[in-house]
């Protein structure tokens, strides 16, 4: 899952930022995204999406270990200090990685023409309940579904609906589960039936700016590393890469510090020992702005060109990074 550069709760922008972001945005695009991006081709063999209609609330078992923020009137947000652990922390880390890594696998294979988003969140929901997990982000901030399925323009954070899925579509699944007390977060994008090359590059280069960030984490790398890689790598085959959306902390809690950037900055901090968290760039065909839809979750780019997103949870060894979700 996604939190954003404001440091605020997850699926939120920031609250100054909103109303603009509804708004008609052309004018607030900023001089990289229009010299790197204005001339660029947006991706408009497809009608724009539309919400569709969404199906109740999938029901949890009492059994199943709920996370502190469920069913509580309180905002999430970020924590503050790095997720740190022992050996008992790292492996129950280790379970619920690999638990989102199979569940992100199952949902992929479902990803063809006709099969509705809530489909694929009922069988995500049921997978995760039958491990005896909790699907992080239902009831998180108020978020109505058991995972995020973010369709062709849809930077992140899309909610599954009644709308099917065509061929030549694009569908980021955004998985993470709550295994004995503890996160792991994971996302790919899939190609649905015969994508064209367009798309299929994006998707590509998307994945690799993802594995090039992970090939350079190590014990004492700076962070900015990791946007300074995804970033002169996008540029490389000149993709944007969306800022207001960034990559997080994670293990008992959903989101803490550090707040990962996926494009160039200066902030400071550097990996520890021990230390788990997500990376998750989000790359553009065009705009990197984003507009919120009026569900406050679904963020999609301004020129409806399309995104692709690829995300891991980490754990940092002495060796360099483990990658905790994967089969």
């Amino acid at each position: 899952m996604i939190t954003t550069r404001s440091h605020l709760p997850l699926f939120t922008l920031l609250n100054s930022s909103l109303t603009k972001l509804r708004m008609c945005s052309s004018s607030s695009s900023n001089l990289a995204d229009f010299f790197f991006n204005s001339n660029k081709k947006t991706h408009n063999k497809r009608k724009r999406l539309r919400q569709g209609t969404l199906s109740p609330r999938r029901p949890v078992p009492d059994h199943i270990q709920l996370p502190p923020y469920v069913n509580v009137n309180m905002p999430p947000g970020i924590s503050s200090g790095p997720q740190i652990h022992d050996k008992n922390g790292i492996d129950c880390m280790r379970a619920s990685g690999r638990l989102a890594a199979q569940v992100l696998q199952h949902a992929g294979t479902l990803v063809m023409p006709g099969i509705t988003t809530d489909e694929i969140d009922q069988a995500v929901h049921e997978m995760i309940i039958a491990n005896g997990a909790y699907p992080s982000p239902l009831g998180y901030g108020g978020f109505p579904k058991s995972v995020c399925t973010s369709v062709n323009e849809c930077i992140c954070h899309g909610i599954p609906d009644s709308r099917a899925l065509e061929d030549g579509d694009i569908i980021n699944i955004d998985v993470t589960v709550y295994l004995n007390g503890y996160h792991g977060d994971t996302s790919a994008t899939f190609l649905c039936g015969e994508v064209d090359d367009e798309a299929k590059k994006l998707v590509q280069v998307t994945k690799e700016s993802l594995d090039k960030a992970i090939s350079i984490c190590a014990p004492g790398v700076v962070f900015k590393k990791i946007g300074k890689t995804i970033h002169d790598h996008a540029d490389r085959h000149h993709y944007g890469v969306v800022q207001q959306f960034v990559g997080h902390g994670i293990g008992r809690v959903f989101h803490s510090d550090p707040v990962i950037l996926h494009f160039r900055n200066n902030d400071r901090g550097s990996m520890v020992l021990n230390q788990t968290f997500t990376i998750e760039p989000m790359l553009t065909i065009g705009s990197i702005n984003p507009i919120m839809w009026d569900d406050d979750w679904t963020v999609v780019t301004e020129d409806e060109s399309w995104s692709a997103q690829f995300e891991h949870t980490l754990l940092i060894t002495e060796d360099g990074a483990e990658i905790l979700t994967q089969c």
